[in-house]
């Protein structure tokens, strides 16, 4: 039986994160929702183990590199996808987490689509 990840998307918009959701359920996985930095870690650091996060580096409550600092101190295997205007946004020194930079382009999502099982693949020495 394949195993039915579970991914935390972490973003400040609400209709991005509705239609984020609404992709990944398509493509066969779990999703929680997180408006904010305090929801995220919330989620994060919940008795439900998350495979994979998906964050908006302008996600409101926190800047991303200390949300990431506070999960790779606590979660260091969870992988994290950084869904961002521009790859200028690098992740801290010294993060513990796998770590990739996906650009929003507009209304598609293919290159997230694409990099989330492969990251996930990565992270489990598998691929889905």
């Amino acid at each position: 039986m394949k195993k039915q990840y579970i991914i935390l998307i972490a973003d400040r918009n609400p209709h991005v994160r509705t239609f984020l959701k609404r992709e990944m359920v398509r493509d066969g996985y779990e999703v929680r929702l997180a408006a904010t930095g305090e929801e995220a870690l919330k989620l994060a650091y919940g008795s439900e183990p998350i495979d994979l996060l998906i964050l908006d580096p302008d996600l409101p409550g926190t800047n991303h590199v200390s949300l990431m600092e506070k999960i790779g101190d606590r979660i260091p295997s969870l992988p994290v996808v950084v869904h961002g205007l521009s790859s200028g946004s690098s992740p801290p020194a010294g993060n513990r987490n796998e770590v990739a930079f996906v650009e929003k382009d507009g209304g598609s999502i293919v290159n997230l689509k694409r990099a989330v099982p492969e990251v996930l693949g990565k992270d489990r020495g598998m691929t889905e």
